[in-house]
């Protein structure tokens, strides 16, 4: 029996499938400086220093015992998703990806540091 939660309209906290909604604003571990949630859709990752934090097993759920601070180590472009950055934990070395918000209005990504990051080989995102 499949015991997901799926609800037909999200909101803050709610969940949809393995995906919990949360935009909110955060205050970045690693430089100091206070994130405003994206307009269009959530961030987990510092657009001026392009750090994150290993806080989810699943997107949104906080679940994640590991607690580490997560570089951006390279980046892919997809047809799908257009811009991905890929992040490992320093602390368990976990990969992870995230959507780049190097277009959002009121706190873009840093398009220089994404481009000073190893360089993305076409296809995999991997240096």
């Amino acid at each position: 029996m499949n015991n997901q939660r799926v609800y037909d309209k999200k909101s803050e906290g709610q969940e949809l499938g393995h995906f919990t909604h949360r935009n909110e604003a955060f205050d970045c571990e690693n430089c100091g400086l206070r994130i405003k949630p994206r307009k269009s859709s959530c961030r987990n990752h510092c657009p001026f220093c392009l750090v994150s934090k290993h806080v989810d097993c699943f997107p949104g759920d906080r679940a994640n015992p590991c607690q580490g601070l997560m570089d951006m180590v390279s980046y892919q472009l997809t047809s799908q998703k257009g811009l991905v950055l890929e992040f490992k934990c320093r602390r368990c070395g976990e990969l992870t990806k995230n959507v780049a918000a190097h277009e959002d209005p009121i706190q873009p990504d840093s398009f220089d540091l994404i481009l000073k990051s190893q360089q993305m080989v076409k296809g995999t995102g991997r240096p």
